[in-house]
């Protein structure tokens, strides 16, 4: 199984993200992508900073990887991850799972994105337009709640 997993400040392509991951692979029937964007939260946020600890963030996605391939038949995922300041329309987050069926990839792709949101070792704080830092964001009970129910 091919496992990519970055951390990184640039932007990605997510056409190019998914032919590395296809690239020769017939056994492949179904590629799931999410794309995780900055939202403007209403027009109030500048940019959304994300902080991690290198080394210790790619570990603890590796970690849940392993879990995800251990659930379900994949041939592949990609999760790449952005860190520093993120301005609204900008994305945040890529998740490819790649499995022979559909609805191996599409639970995948949930249960990683799940994980991220709420359990990920990121933080974020908000840069508003009046030019201030907003608190630092915490996990939203629905996230939580979504995350409960792989157990």
């Amino acid at each position: 199984m091919i496992v990519s997993i970055r951390i990184q400040a640039e932007s990605f392509d997510v056409a190019a993200e998914t032919a590395a991951l296809t690239d020769g692979r017939a056994d492949i029937g179904a590629v799931v992508a999410f794309t995780g964007l900055c939202r403007d939260e209403g027009g109030r946020l500048s940019a959304l900073e994300l902080e991690h600890y290198p080394g210790m963030a790619e570990a603890e996605i590796g970690r849940i990887a392993v879990q995800a391939a251990e659930r379900w038949p994949l041939h592949g995922l990609t999760v790449i991850h952005r860190f520093g300041k993120i301005r609204p329309g900008d994305e945040i987050v890529l998740v490819l799972t790649a499995s022979s069926h559909r609805r191996a990839a599409f639970e995948a792709a949930e249960f990683l994105m799940d994980y991220l949101k709420t359990q990920a070792p990121f933080w974020k704080r908000e840069h508003l337009k009046d030019g201030t830092a907003g608190t630092w964001v915490e996990a939203k009970g629905m996230d939580d709640e979504a995350a409960g129910r792989w157990g």
